[in-house]
């Protein structure tokens, strides 16, 4: 079984030094969390993916448009869509699901 709590996210987060810590590598796909600060500068990815909001609140905008988050919020982003949050709190954070890239 493969378990990440949201406080040892955090921490593995922190150990990074970077906005973003890969927790999980499956092959099928990627489970991360990203807590940018400040900005979010993200540009479009490869693969598919998966946002579920894991604390904070803010708004996200894709392929033009905008919507409020708060916890427990998903976001499903096409590979190669423009996307990014804004506005987001200082506690911001969000799991990140990437799937395996379609064959």
């Amino acid at each position: 079984m493969l378990s990440v709590a949201i406080k040892d996210a955090i921490v593995r987060l922190k150990e990074s030094a970077s906005d973003y810590a890969e927790l999980i590598d499956d092959g099928r796909f990627d489970l991360g969390l990203y807590q940018p600060v400040d900005l979010d500068s993200q540009t479009p990815h490869a693969r598919d993916e998966l946002y579920i909001i894991a604390k904070g609140a803010g708004r996200f905008t894709c392929a033009g448009e905008t919507k409020p988050f708060s916890p427990g919020d998903v976001f499903f982003v096409r590979a190669g869509t423009d996307h990014r949050f804004v506005k987001f709190t200082d506690d911001f954070a969000t799991w990140v699901i990437f799937f395996a890239k379609r064959r």
